[in-house]
């Protein structure tokens, strides 16, 4: 019957139809086919609403709207500007600040997608001014905006924390060193792309100096507030201030304050948009959620998560180097076609049982399990970031994929080194 329900769901999806609709269908499946669950009809209707009575969830809308906060109050120029200041006249100096920019506005959005719309609507001109191919530089940012969903705080790990009860403050702090290697590895093909192609110095060096020529105590005051805002939040949750919670309503406030009275880049007038954007955003993410933890809460009915342990202690004899390379190749494809959010939401209580009878930690597993479906939201042909940045430079969708391929490679490179170092996304909560 688990199986039934799977396919039930992926043949919806194949056939386009809306996924809440395939999801909700392969969820009521097996009170259809079996009358031995006629009689639970109504825990799948109560647990529709039940599954969202967590304090956790109210995470998920109030990053969203702090990030919304700030995309429209334009707090990524000033990150910009703060590391184009440092490295921006280095060899690839720009375009690597285009992907630490996204590295820290990740920090503050949550979002991938957010991360790639407000960093490349400022930073794709900025490159194509200074000559960098316009279909290059819209790959990069959307590459590097999936950075958004793996720097804390990331929406994709509240939702991997809300369905398996695994600790979000102790993701967050587990998905910091991999946000940095995975950027790493980007900026030395960024690094690679301009030996190969070739820079024009003079213009970089031109706008470099001019930024210069604020100074560092202008640049820096320009900054800091946005600057602060990661640091205030991690350290409140890391240092037990408050909650994963408590630190995204904190965010809304500290995003409201920057952006309305100290940059003054925002008016009252705006915020009713950016409400009707965020409760927009968010609707669709908690009917998937909602259905997905029943889904998975009927796979349990049906024992799935036990037999699919038990299988996969059988046919890996307990190889979990062997699994989670298998592991990789799978959710690297499923991330090509599915959202991350109803793809952890589906998952993650399904293979935690055979991950953690393998020796993976639970904490480790939701740090792969994101990455590894943030390179979907970059991978052609459906990859959403792709559908973010393509329209930003007037050019068709694969085209811009194509184009990130490399880029894609260098975030895979850095993903298997995360994976089999599982130090790196353990090293701060040992």
């Amino acid at each position: 019957m688990a199986i039934q329900m799977f396919l039930v769901l992926i043949i919806g999806l194949v056939l386009g139809i809306p996924i809440a609709v395939a999801l909700g269908f392969a969820t009521i499946l097996p009170y259809l086919a079996n009358p031995s669950f006629a009689a639970n009809v109504q825990y799948v209707i109560r647990n529709i609403v039940n599954a969202l009575d967590s304090t956790p969830i109210l995470a998920i809308p109030l990053f969203i709207l702090s990030g919304n906060v700030m995309t429209k109050g334009k707090i990524s120029d000033k990150l910009f500007n703060f590391f184009a200041y440092f490295i921006g006249d280095l060899p690839a100096g720009i375009p690597i600040t285009a992907i630490v920019t996204c590295l820290f506005y990740g920090a503050i959005s949550g979002s991938g997608v957010a991360t790639t719309a407000a960093v490349g609507g400022m930073a794709i001109p900025f490159l194509t001014a200074l000559g960098y191919d316009k279909v290059y530089s819209a790959a990069l940012v959307a590459t590097a905006g999936a950075l958004g969903v793996i720097i804390p705080p990331s929406i994709p790990m509240v939702t991997y924390g809300v369905v398996t009860g695994v600790s979000i403050g102790s993701l967050f702090i587990a998905g910091i060193i991999p946000g940095i290697v995975i950027g790493l590895s980007m900026a030395v093909y960024a690094y690679i792309y301009a030996r190969l192609h070739g820079e024009d110095r003079e213009k970089i060096s031109l706008r470099v100096q001019s930024l210069r020529e604020k100074g560092f105590i202008r640049v820096l005051r320009e900054s800091c507030w946005a600057l602060l805002s990661p640091v205030i939040i991690l350290g409140g949750i890391y240092s037990g201030v408050v909650t994963p919670t408590e630190a995204a309503v904190v965010s809304v406030f500290y995003a409201l304050l920057a952006c309305l009275f100290i940059y003054r880049s925002l008016t009252i007038k705006e915020l009713g948009e950016i409400l009707t954007r965020t409760v927009k955003s968010y609707a669709p993410i908690v009917v998937l959620l909602s259905l997905a933890i029943v889904f998975g809460r009927v796979l349990s009915l049906l024992q799935a998560p036990v037999a699919l342990r038990d299988f996969i202690l059988n046919n890996f004899a307990g190889n979990k180097f062997v699994f989670l390379l298998v592991l990789n190749v799978i959710l690297l494809i499923l991330g090509m076609f599915m959202d991350v959010g109803p793809a952890i939401a589906i998952l993650a209580p399904m293979l935690l049982p055979s991950a953690v009878a393998l020796g993976v930690d639970p904490i480790h597993l939701g740090i792969i399990m994101v990455i590894n479906l943030a390179i979907g939201m970059a991978t052609p042909p459906f990859g959403v970031d792709l559908f973010v940045a393509a329209p930003l430079i007037k050019e068709q969708v694969m085209k811009v994929g194509i184009k990130a391929i490399p880029f894609i490679v260098a975030f895979i490179v850095a993903l298997f080194i995360i994976t089999y170092v599982p130090q790196l996304s353990l090293a701060f909560l040992k």
